[in-house]
């Protein structure tokens, strides 16, 4: 194993605690998840996410439901935490919660290093509850957010502290020619250049007291609490040690490679505000941002009372941990929206899976209990593959065992040469289907498989 010289950081955005976890956030987090079981091999890697805890929208489903809202962020950040064990992520991971008490020590550093850029004013705006965000008109389909058309945009007039947005538009688009990858996919990058081409304007970095108490306290203002996304982007840093305990922080950030997963509704704070954000108190900016697309569900973007939403507990309940991970991570487009109902997904699951890799295994290691005495197999390190590559040997090994027959041959030498290959796959799929991986290894070194990898769904 090469000695671990490089630093390498990823980290999920921290999703908003209103909700239930769904298949959205999970594709997000077994994303990152990947990444950071690949580059385990040659990197020491900081694999952090969490849970988003203030703003309106938080404050107000805890009113609906007339719970205390410190109990209700307790609650619902617990649900998000369960995912880990849920989806087999690396229990490495790194939790911070915006509740954390060196998260909202950090946040209020942050804010009294950038005051040279911050101002209070009276402000007029259109806002999004739904997305926490100020709106143009131009951003508005018939005076509704197209991302939440089933909320009233909100038209407010208050007293604000804003940040100055507006200074940082060359710096940014000198960032963004300077890596021409900054975001994936390229039209992302595209989305984000013009963006801030158009134009920035200030926006607003803190809420009334009297209005929205449930946030961070503005430093030496009582009467204002944090804007909920100028304290949540710097849970990136706060769960580093940022700034009391330098050393992950210097390590992973300063002279690590931070590298960011979000959902295109996330393009904006991610790849602008933020970055403007760390230009102000001189911190570096992130390596590289990588936008996901929605997933919809029949033709519908998931919403309860629409009854379409897909929880991962309910795939693991159906269909086991390793082919939920398999399902999120090949057939959920990485950079484009994806439709996705349960008929789909069992669909991809007896195709890929139960009649796919799980037959394959099962159709190799018969024939080498029974043809051969056991292979001796070399752990190798393989180059990383993406699971489709993967499933191109998959359908490429089936083919071979089609049209040469090894049961009628009955060829001990050709069988161990299928068991060779079934082992690199294994190896292969490590980093996306971990435990699949080790049972496929463990019938390999057993020359037998104890019970088939993936059962038919029942009718």
């Amino acid at each position: 194993m090469p000695e671990k010289k490089n630093s390498f950081y990823i980290t999920t955005t921290l999703p908003y605690v209103n909700a239930e976890p769904h298949i959205g956030f999970a594709v997000e987090l077994l994303r990152a998840d990947v990444i950071n079981r690949c580059k385990k091999d040659s990197h020491e890697v900081f694999f952090n996410t969490g849970t988003d805890e203030h703003g309106s929208k938080i404050y107000k489903k805890a009113q609906e439901e007339g719970v205390d809202v410190e109990k209700f962020v307790n609650d619902r950040s617990q649900n998000f935490r369960s995912l880990i064990k849920l989806l087999d992520i690396d229990p490495e991971v790194h939790f911070i919660r915006t509740t954390d008490a060196i998260h909202i020590k950090a946040a209020q550093e942050f804010w009294k290093r950038c005051k040279k850029d911050i101002e209070k004013k009276i402000y007029k705006s259109k806002y999004c509850v739904g997305c926490e965000l100020e709106k143009t008109d131009s951003e508005l389909d018939h005076g509704r957010c197209a991302i939440h058309p089933n909320l009233l945009i909100e038209e407010r007039e208050e007293e604000n502290y804003f940040f100055k947005f507006s200074r940082y538009q060359e710096k940014l688009l000198d960032l963004y020619k300077s890596r021409s990858d900054f975001v994936l996919p390229e039209s992302r990058m595209h989305e984000i250049k013009s963006f801030v081409e158009r134009g920035l304007e200030d926006f607003s970095i803190s809420r009334l007291k009297s209005k929205m108490p449930w946030g961070i306290p503005v430093p030496e203002d009582e009467d204002h609490v944090m804007y909920v996304w100028f304290d949540a982007l710097v849970s990136y840093i706060s769960t580093l040690g940022w700034p009391e305990t330098m050393v992950n922080f210097d390590k992973f950030w300063t002279n690590g490679t931070p590298v960011q997963i979000a959902g295109k509704d996330n393009l904006r704070q991610q790849a602008a505000m933020w970055q403007a954000m760390l230009m102000s108190v001189g911190i570096s900016n992130s390596h590289q941002i990588i936008i996901n697309g929605f997933i919809n569900s029949g033709g519908h973007k998931m919403s309860k009372s629409l009854g379409n939403v897909i929880a991962p507990e309910e795939m693991v309940k159906k269909y086991g941990v390793d082919a939920t991970r398999y399902l999120l991570l090949r057939h959920i487009h990485q950079t484009e929206d994806t439709d996705v109902t349960w008929v789909r997904l069992d669909e991809w699951y007896t195709a890929d899976l139960a009649n796919g890799l799980g037959n394959l295994v099962s159709r190799i290691m018969k024939l080498a209990e029974t043809y051969t005495s056991g292979t001796t197999v070399q752990h190798r390190t393989l180059n990383k593959s993406s699971l489709e590559e993967i499933w191109e040997k998959i359908s490429d090994l089936d083919k071979h065992i089609q049209e040469t027959k090894p049961w009628m041959t009955k060829d001990s030498d050709a069988i161990s040469e299928l068991v060779t290959k079934l082992h690199s796959i294994a190896c292969m799929l490590n980093c996306f289907m971990p435990t699949t991986s080790e049972k496929i290894l463990k019938a390999v070194k057993e020359n037998k498989l104890a019970q088939p990898l993936f059962p038919r769904l029942n009718a």
